[in-house]
């Protein structure tokens, strides 16, 4: 059985090479190349060969292979379906702002939380995903679109906290200066509202962003919209983001996609105002992007803009999402459960 070595830390990989006897300065270099992309231990050449051979009985490289490439003509959005290890498929996403380029990738092979938003669980959940199978979504769509990527968002398929170990492992890989070397304040971590990790993660005090998939000021709505939701209630879901706040001085980003008739009415724009006024949070507002096989449809501009006047009414700080990708398959799990269920796709 070989290892992964890509999910292996550099204090890791020096401990490896101490171990075997070889000096300690192989390992930087070992683990420069493999944040540049090599796909066998034979491209790393300044190495001897004996120690390539080495690595190679021991280990492998995660190298993923792209299923499909969607390229929006509207504003040039990217769309990634991968082919990761155990032949699973993950998506990840390109998107160019005036700031820079982000990527939205997944954590998970499918997702356990059953949110009604997106198509993500529509397949169920298989598994997680390794460090390395995270890494590479960023590594290797900077190398095929030859763009360089300055944002992270864990926004994709999966839910991030529910692969707690696996997310801070990557973190701590794709912010080293010898790898990537992306700041974790160019990191944002997106959950539904695992609340026991969200604590935890505050107890990292890592200079991430974490946004917080709110979609309803009220219980009721929320947890028909997210289950999890039903477990701690929105209430202890902002004691969590204020706790996060106070920790780490990060602000929240609270999200809300808005649905017509489930969560867009006058009422509970002013719950939603009363909730998040006096906290330090900033909300992101979205149009829901409209799934098949899901019975909701986003917000009318009527609707919206009502929404919105109530917001600026009572002083919540909030931004409009510009929605990216419209005639790609950019929503989270959309590609990959249209290539999973379609009669030509062979496993």
């Amino acid at each position: 059985m070989k290892f992964d070595i890509k999910s292996l830390l550099l204090p890791e990989i020096d401990e490896f090479i101490l171990s075997i006897g070889e000096k300690q300065f192989r390992a930087q270099q070992i683990f420069s190349w493999l944040h540049s992309g090599v796909k066998s231990f034979d491209e790393m050449t300044n190495l001897p060969k004996e120690l390539r051979n080495t690595l190679d009985k021991t280990f492998f490289i995660s190298v993923p292979e792209i299923i499909e490439k969607q390229v929006s003509g509207i504003d040039g959005t990217i769309k990634y379906l991968w082919r990761v290890q155990e032949n699973d498929l993950v998506e990840c996403v390109l998107m160019e702002y005036s700031h820079g380029n982000t990527i939205c990738i997944s954590s998970q092979i499918g997702c356990k939380m059953g949110c009604l938003l997106c198509a993500s669980s529509l397949n169920g959940f298989k598994r997680d995903l390794a460090a390395s199978e995270m890494l590479d979504q960023v590594l290797f769509t900077q190398i095929d679109s030859g763009k360089r990527i300055s944002n992270i968002v864990l926004m994709g398929i999966g839910e991030p906290l529910d692969n707690f170990d696996n997310l801070m492992r990557f973190i701590e890989l794709i912010c080293h200066p010898k790898g990537v070397n992306i700041g974790a304040r160019h990191i944002t971590v997106s959950t539904c509202g695992v609340i026991e990790n969200i604590d935890k993660l505050a107890d990292y005090d890592v200079q991430l962003t974490l946004a917080i998939s709110l979609h309803a000021p009220d219980d009721e709505t929320r947890s028909r919209l997210i289950p999890v939701n039903s477990k701690t209630g929105v209430k202890r879901l902002l004691e969590a983001g204020s706790n996060y706040f106070k920790k780490t001085g990060r602000r929240i980003s609270y999200e809300y996609a808005l649905i017509e008739g489930v969560n867009d009415s006058p009422d509970q724009a002013k719950q939603l105002s009363k909730l998040l006024r006096n906290t330090k949070s900033h909300l992101n507002l979205i149009l829901l992007s409209n799934v098949k096989e899901r019975q909701f449809t986003s917000s009318s501009a009527k609707n919206a803009d009502m929404f919105i006047d109530i917001l600026k009414e009572n002083g919540v700080s909030y931004t409009m999402r510009r929605s990216l990708g419209a005639d790609i398959d950019a929503s989270c799990g959309q590609l990959r459960n249209r290539i999973l269920n379609s009669r030509t796709y062979k496993e």
